[in-house]
C-alpha cells in the first residue's frame, strides 16, 4: 500500500527531547521553586525529573501527556496555585521553549513534500505551543494540518487525531504513517489504521517501541531511505 501522508509527533521526534525539554524543564523547576531546595525536589519528584541528573526519568507523566497533565502534577505540590493558571503558565514557558531539531527541518520536509506526501504534526503539547515552536523553526508554512491535544480532536494515544489528518488530507489511514518516540504515539498509529514508526530521539529505548512500530529508526532523518527500500 503506498504510503501519501505522514504524519509527526512533535517533541521527542521533530525536536530533540532531551536536548530540548530537559533544558526547559530544570528552568521551569527554578522559576517555581524560587530559591527554595525543598519544594524544588518535590516539584521534580512530581514530574519525575533528576535534578542532579537535570532530565526527566523514562517514566515521567509529562513525556507523552498533554500540558493539563503536567500542570496536574505540578499543582500536586503547589496547593495554592491552581491546575488553570499553571496550565497557563507551562504553556507560555513551553512557546518559548529552547529548540533542537533532531535534523535541519526545512529541507527535510521539503524532500517529503517533493515526493508528493500530505505532512502534518500532531502533538499532545497545545496547538499554541506548538504553533509557536513550529514558526520558530521555519516549518509552519510546511505542514498540511498542526494539531494539540486542545486542537478538538482529543490527545494520543486515542487515534482520533490522527484520523482528523486523514481526513483532512483525503487519504485512507491505511496510506498514512505516524511517527513518533512514544508507545502513546505509536498506540495511536496502530488504533487508527496507520503505519507507524519508532524514532530514538525521545526517551523511549527501542525494545519499548519496537512492538508497535513498522521499524524503529535513528532519527527522522532516515525515512527517505526506509520510504526507498520499499515501504511506499
Amino acid at each position: 500500500m503506498t504510503i501519501k501522508g505522514i504524519l509527526f509527533d512533535k517533541d521527542g521526534t521533530l525536536f530533540d527531547f532531551r536536548a530540548t525539554w530537559d533544558v526547559w524543564a530544570a528552568d521551569l523547576i527554578a522559576d517555581l521553586s524560587m530559591g527554595d531546595g525543598g519544594l524544588a525536589t518535590r516539584i521534580a519528584d512530581a514530574i519525575a525529573f533528576d535534578l542532579v541528573g537535570r532530565q526527566f526519568l523514562p517514566h515521567s507523566p509529562v513525556i507523552a501527556g498533554t500540558n493539563r497533565d503536567a500542570a496536574e502534577c505540578v499543582a500536586s505540590v503547589l496547593p495554592d496555585r491552581s491546575v488553570a493558571e499553571l496550565e497557563i503558565q507551562l504553556m507560555e514557558s513551553a512557546a518559548v521553549a529552547p529548540l533542537a531539531p533532531a535534523v535541519p527541518l526545512p529541507p527535510f520536509l521539503d524532500g517529503l513534500a517533493g515526493r508528493g506526501l500530505a505532512l502534518g504534526v500532531m502533538t499532545n503539547d497545545s496547538e499554541q505551543a506548538a504553533r509557536a515552536h513550529l514558526s520558530h523553526a521555519g516549518i509552519d508554512g510546511k505542514l498540511d494540518f498542526i494539531a494539540g491535544f486542545d486542537s478538538g480532536f482529543g490527545a494520543k494515544p486515542a487515534p482520533d487525531p490522527l484520523l482528523a489528518f486523514a481526513r483532512q488530507a483525503g487519504l485512507s489511514p491505511d496510506r498514512v504513517v505516524m511517527v513518533g518516540d512514544s508507545t502513546h504515539d505509536l498506540l495511536a498509529g496502530r488504533r487508527a489504521g496507520m503505519r507507524t514508526l519508532g524514532v530514538l530521539t525521545g526517551v523511549a529505548p527501542e525494545a519499548e517501541l519496537a512492538p508497535l512500530a513498522d521499524a524503529v529508526l535513528p532519527d527522522i532523518g532516515h525515512i527517505p531511505a526506509w520510504l526507498d527500500r520499499g515501504a511506499a
